[in-house]
């Protein structure tokens, strides 16, 4: 481009550039790479890193051509790029609206991050795909776009049973199937025989990556089901010491639902606030799904238990017997039977950075409300 040359021959006899506009600026350093002025790529460097990030500024450094990619300069730019698109675009709903806008290389610098804010991965599988339809109109352009770079950012680890099923059932022919059904085979195979998750990884998973847990709003849960002697579960829900702190004052955190003896439950952590004065505590409640209960009186016995210190072993903090005949839940406001700021405090039950929570819950009778 000749008005990047000419900047670049200005460069190299005054030690200066005349511009700051970002795409020139790009054009300057690829032609101070395909001539080899390193100091002018550093200076480019330099003056875009500084420049106020756009989405439109982060995007073209990111699809931007040049040959010396593996320049310090250059690599410290590229993960500037990346670094504002993931914060920009960490919250599912910013992105969702402006998706159609971003190109290739800001979706994978985005779906690479474990910071994106999210109800469930589902909703980033049908992001990603209707992305694709969107921008890549072709058949073969889409499927090898989706196949090759975008659906190895997903973590089927992480999506919900009904989603993975569609998955395999679909028969559109953007996706690959056996790609897709390997890499689900693999999910379900550590999730089944967790002991052996390294070698299930290697085998089934191009990539660790796809285990990493996302900012979810419904977590899953490590659950252990019974049907005989009763119907019974057990469920493990871990929780990190930032994601308790960031519950404070009035934040939630829900798990998807687990199921047992025909009828789903949720868990719910949250920061409650007494019902006088301004004093807090971390609560832990279980309710129903009241679509799957609808007339019956469903009756349980539960027990809500934490792993703490020393022994590290699970410690009961609740236990009862309820019966849920509306959609009020069954638990409590004061698990731990201390402030706020003494909990959080607290390494007895923070066990290197984890709160680990366990709920045992048996259904011991399901009869028909009374009308």
């Amino acid at each position: 481009d000749e008005n990047a040359l000419m900047e670049l021959l200005n460069f190299i006899y005054s030690g200066k550039l005349t511009t700051a506009e970002p795409s020139l600026l790009l054009d300057i350093l690829m032609a101070a790479d395909k001539f080899e002025v390193v100091s002018c790529m550093r200076h480019c460097c330099q003056l875009l890193t500084s420049l106020p990030w756009t989405t439109e500024s982060a995007l073209l450094c990111l699809d931007h051509p040049c040959t010396m990619s593996m320049a310090a300069e250059v690599q410290l730019l590229i993960s500037a790029a990346k670094d504002f698109l993931v914060n920009k675009y960490k919250d599912y709903n910013n992105l969702r609206k402006e998706v159609t806008n971003i190109s290739l290389a800001g979706i994978k610098a985005i779906l690479s991050s474990t910071d994106i804010h999210v109800e469930c991965e589902d909703y980033l599988f049908l992001l990603l795909l209707n992305w694709a339809r969107v921008r890549y109109p072709d058949l073969e352009e889409r499927r090898e776009i989706l196949n090759s770079h975008l659906l190895p950012l997903l973590r089927f680890s992480h999506m919900t049973y009904k989603t993975l099923q569609e998955i395999l059932a679909c028969t559109a022919n953007d996706i690959d199937h056996e790609q897709v059904t390997k890499c689900i085979n693999g999910v379900l195979l550590c999730k089944a025989y967790p002991a052996h998750k390294p070698g299930a990884l290697a085998a089934c998973a191009p990539s660790c990556q796809q285990f990493a847990e996302r900012d979810y709003k419904y977590r899953h849960l490590k659950v252990v089901a019974f049907d005989q002697p009763c119907p019974q579960v057990i469920a493990y829900m871990d929780l990190k010491h930032e994601e308790c702190s960031q519950l404070f004052p009035s934040g939630k955190i829900f798990s998807h639902p687990f199921h047992v003896a025909g009828q789903g439950f949720i868990l719910g952590a949250r920061c409650c606030k007494a019902d006088q004065g301004e004093s807090y505590s971390f609560g832990l409640l279980l309710y129903i799904d009241l679509e799957l209960k609808g007339s019956t009186c469903v009756t349980v016995d539960y027990e809500f238990a934490a792993r703490t210190r020393p022994s590290r072993q699970f410690v009961s903090k609740l236990n009862g017997r309820h019966t849920f005949s509306d959609k009020f839940p069954v638990g409590s406001r004061y698990l731990f039977w201390v402030p706020w700021q003494t909990f959080m405090a607290d390494d007895s039950i923070f066990i290197d950075g984890v709160l680990h929570l366990r709920v045992d819950l048996t259904v011991v009778e399901q009869t028909e409300l009374q009308t």
